[in-house]
């Protein structure tokens, strides 16, 4: 990164333009959120009212190597001002009276916006302004909330509560308290520790006046998680606060309060202010350097938002050990915040956007190579368990979307070295899909469609599954495998060719001619005027469902359906499927169609699939609209335009994984989804100009 980036800046995303005087409903304060990362799958995130609401909210969650995982460090700061006149007001967080929690986020917040995609706060109480930010250092699990009184008459002090609650990433709130907790200080550095499951916590301030910490620990109990609740999940559990910060402000001064589980030499290394400094820098270079398209607006917050998906695997510790040996580094992707982990299928397709877009090709061939060290039996890993060295291999589509990525990161780079090192395991791959591999994945060699499906599984990305209860299981020849099958067919026969000529592509090219004249032969549902979801289902028959994936088949690179019929079925896509945010997983009207999804898990899983929309489709929707329609490039950046408003609500910046089926599109599931980002980066930028 250049040393001396320019001054060029973007737009900021604002929750609302809150005029002078007024109050943010705290509906709408507990209903947004935001989220800084670290780079490494570690994170931050909370409501903007400061009040915790989800078992993943926290002020550091950081990433530890396999079998630690990604830990809850610090759950919550509770943050009290106190006047010249010694009146103190809570100004932040949530705090215990009469035995009640009080949530005081809204009752002194005057703006929340983000800069440079970080997150700002900034409160007034009477006639004092105060400015909160907080930021990571990059690749570290060091966290910085920074203090700075803009505005005020006298001196101010802070008081600043950190409440804890060591646990795994995922463990349910209701956890137990670890015990027991040993508090250690010497001079400014503070420690909490419990036992060896989870590194020491360590504390400290950086500037201010009269800076110290007053020890009183203090057990907070039934905590209240709102949104775990109505997700039918534990929500009541403990907090442990070992005592409080305090510090005095002069106005202009500011002072920063540092969590991390680093070693004190690295913590002490680098002064707060140059970590925000690095951080505003890199990413004005992350702006710079995206596609001209993205320098500004709507695309410069996904570029930024982009940027919290790449991450360096440091749970596994062999991806880098090999990657090193190589010469290389390792990269993967986080699919979505909070729960998800890296999948390989979210990580192909968000590839293209979340990298290439962004001015990132190199790392788009870290990625590559770092999944194709874990190829087994002619598949990619479908995820990455969140305390695991190993992949799991349940998915039928993920291995074929590696083609695709690949053919992107090939035509933006031209890096045919890559191209060459991984040629024989996609021959690997091939050999292995046609002869058949695990979980029934295999072509049928009476028509050369791809089959999939075993009991108990969900191999495609329709993947909802309570306990033994498969909703959509989709056995059988799915369209859209199918549609990916024969672009990776395509795909490889045109390398092989190039590299070895036209006799070892043939094989190839009988294979992928076999499989183009039974898909145009049997998908096409001649009732309906579209395609078939799947065919030869367990029950012999055909499945008529009216579902997007049927796009697939005219968006890929190599189009496996006849040209004449992709209007009639991007027609019937757009009147039952699109809506501003994505497509309808299922079109209204059929037997199985719920258009909400929300309550516990078995009810939100069963409407999963079942008319939810989902942001990412509207990618592969754009590339087939601009195929049939290419004269109609406004046409297609329409379909963009509901995504402006959604950045503002749900992770203010980002863009959630799922909406419901029907207005207003509540946003629902994770807050920030890679696929979701880097299908409507890479489509903005695409419908450009």
């Amino acid at each position: 990164m250049p040393n001396e980036p320019s001054q060029q800046t973007h737009d900021e995303v604002l929750t609302r333009p809150w005029g002078p005087g007024e109050r943010p409903p705290l509906a709408d304060l507990l209903e947004r959120e935001w989220l800084v990362t670290n780079g490494l799958g570690g994170y931050a995130s909370g409501t903007v009212c400061g009040a915790a609401t989800r078992r993943y909210h926290g002020l550091l969650i950081a990433a530890h190597a396999v079998p630690l995982g990604r830990v809850m460090m610090v759950n919550n700061l509770w943050e009290y001002l106190r006047l010249p006149d010694f009146h103190t007001t809570p100004f932040g967080g949530v705090e215990k009276v009469d035995n009640q929690l009080q949530i005081h986020g809204a009752d002194h917040l005057v703006e929340f916006k983000l800069e440079a995609g970080l997150p700002v706060w900034r409160y007034e109480v009477d006639g004092f302004e105060l400015e909160k930010r907080v930021y990571f250092g990059y690749r570290h699990n060091t966290v910085y909330v920074r203090y700075q009184l803009t505005k005020g008459s006298g001196t101010a002090r802070l008081k600043l509560k950190p409440t804890v609650h060591f646990r795994g990433h995922d463990d349910s709130v209701s956890t137990a308290l670890c015990a027991p907790t040993t508090f250690t200080a010497v001079e400014d550095r503070y420690e909490v520790t419990c036992d060896s499951t989870y590194p020491p916590l360590r504390m400290t301030l950086d500037g201010g006046g009269k800076p110290g910490f007053t020890v009183h620990g203090e057990r907070i109990s039934d905590v209240i998680y709102r949104v775990e609740e109505s997700r039918g999940y534990e929500y009541k559990g403990a907090l442990y606060a070992p005592g409080h910060f305090r510090l005095d402000l002069e106005p202009g001064q500011h002072a920063t309060l540092i969590f991390s589980t680093e070693p004190w030499e690295l913590i002490r290394a680098v002064s707060p202010t140059e970590v925000l400094s690095a951080e505003q820098s890199r990413r004005r270079w992350l702006v710079e350097h995206a596609a001209p398209a993205a320098h500004t607006g709507l695309a410069a917050e996904l570029v930024l938002a982009a940027d919290q998906f790449i991450i360096t695997p440091v749970a596994r510790v062999a991806d880098a050990a090999r990657a090193q040996a190589h010469g290389d580094e390792a990269r993967s992707v986080i699919a979505g915040y909070h729960w998800f982990t890296d999948w390989g299928r979210d990580t192909m397709i968000s590839m293209e956007g979340l990298t290439l877009t962004t001015g990132r090709a190199t790392e788009a061939g870290y990625i590559l190579r770092t999944f194709a060290q874990h190829i087994r039996d002619g598949l990619i890993p479908n995820l990455f368990p969140e305390k695991d060295h190993e992949g799991l291999y349940h998915t039928a589509d993920a291995t074929l979307w590696y083609f695709h990525a690949l053919k992107k990161y090939v035509d933006h780079t031209g890096d045919r070295g890559t191209l060459r090192q991984l040629l024989p395991k996609l021959r690997d791959i091939v050999a292995h899909h046609v002869r058949g591999t695990r979980f029934g994945i295999g072509v049928d060699p009476a028509d050369g469609l791809l089959r999939q499906g075993a009991e108990g599984y969900q191999l495609t990305w329709m993947d909802a599954k309570v306990g033994d209860w498969v909703v959509t299981p989709r056995r059988g020849k799915a369209v859209e495998i199918n549609a990916l099958w024969y672009n990776a067919l395509r795909l490889l026969e045109s390398w092989v060719r190039e590299e070895e000529g036209d006799a070892a592509a043939s094989g190839l090219t009988a294979h992928a001619e076999q499989c183009r004249e039974a898909f145009n032969r049997r998908f096409w549902y001649e009732a309906g005027g579209y395609l078939y979801d799947v065919l030869d289902g367990p029950d012999g028959k055909n499945d008529p469902a009216l579902r997007p994936n049927q796009v697939l088949a005219i968006s890929l690179d190599h189009p496996v359906l006849d040209k004449s019929r992709w209007k009639p079925v991007l027609n019937v896509a757009r009147e039952k499927l699109l809506t501003p945010v994505g497509l309808r997983s299922l079109s209204p009207g059929e037997p199985d169609y719920k258009p909400r999804y929300f309550g516990d898990l078995r009810s939100r899983d069963a409407a999963y699939h079942q008319g939810t929309v989902w942001a990412w489709l509207i990618g592969p929707f754009v590339d087939a609209w601009m195929r049939a329609y290419p004269e109609d490039r406004a046409g297609a950046a329409s379909f963009l335009s509901g995504f402006r408003r959604h950045l503002g609500e749900a992770c203010v910046g980002s863009i959630s994984e799922v909406f419901d089926a029907q207005p207003p599109y509540t946003p629902r599931g994770c807050i920030a989804q890679a696929w979701s980002v880097a299908e409507v980066l890479r489509c903005l930028v695409k419908t450009a100009g």
